[in-house]
């Protein structure tokens, strides 16, 4: 499995609006958990605030397109969104600062349901999760910073190992797998919402590009090298390939 663990450039201020993400979404499941051990109730909890596409058709269910972005189907669902969040929210929410940050994950958000709203209008299957308005974050990142480089960590059975990409590999190679998904797949039967994923990073380049305009379009990429413009981090010693990534500010440019 290869998993992002972090970027090598801290942003320039604390990431308020993501943090609070983080702390809503995980508060939010610890209080419908006690709901997995009764599934029907669970059903109907879903059905009531998720995205049913179904319902959205027939006019009802709209607040779905807000409400389902703090939903998750499970423990390790919500561990794998809240960790992008983390590494691919500071450095946007530096750029964008606070409230244009929020204004940028929930308007992805609400693309990304309604591009799995379109693919299946007809599908009674409850969409949630975080990951169509972190794929947002995902197609801002790329947009703002693709030469950033990103630790990914690789495990096959007992074989470890971490090693660095380029942003634009991986969320490239992201992006791919999510379209390849939804050719390839059915939401029929539960599963990955990978129109979501889709639209949410298309949604994300589209909602960014007036931010990377205002900033000098390819000027601001010759001046940043395509990567946030804070001192990338150095590993601690030589034993590990693994960063500390102090908090250092270094200034936006317009």
């Amino acid at each position: 499995m290869l998993i992002p663990i972090r970027d090598h450039n801290p942003s320039g201020r604390r990431p308020y609006v993501g943090w609070l993400l983080i702390a809503a979404n995980v508060l939010i499941f610890a209080a419908y958990w006690p709901l997995f051990d009764e599934p029907r109730a669970l059903e109907r909890f879903f059905d009531a605030w998720a995205l049913v596409p179904r319902q959205v058709a027939a006019g009802e269910g709209w607040h779905g397109l807000l409400t389902s972005m703090f939903l998750h189907g499970g423990f390790l669902h919500l561990a794998g969104n809240m960790l992008f969040l983390w590494i691919f929210g500071d450095n946007l929410e530096d750029a964008l600062g606070h409230l244009g940050f929020l204004a940028f994950y929930l308007g992805s958000g609400v693309v990304a349901g309604l591009a799995q709203y379109l693919a299946d209008p007809a599908s009674p299957v409850p969409m949630v999760g975080a990951s169509g308005a972190i794929a947002g974050l995902m197609g801002g990142y790329l947009l703002l910073f693709p030469r950033a480089r990103i630790d990914m960590l690789f495990f096959l059975v007992i074989f470890v190992r971490v090693f660095s990409l380029p942003a634009w590999v991986m969320l490239g190679l992201w992006f791919a797998f999510q379209v390849l998904g939804g050719a390839v797949t059915s939401m029929d039967g539960g599963g990955v919402a990978y129109w979501a994923h889709a639209g949410g990073f298309l949604a994300g380049l589209v909602l960014m590009l007036p931010v990377f305009l205002r900033l000098g379009g390819p000027a601001f990429w010759a001046r940043t090298h395509g990567v946030p413009p804070h001192p990338e981090a150095v590993a601690p010693s030589r034993y590990t390939r693994v960063p500390r990534v102090p908090r250092r500010r270094g200034p936006w440019s317009s």
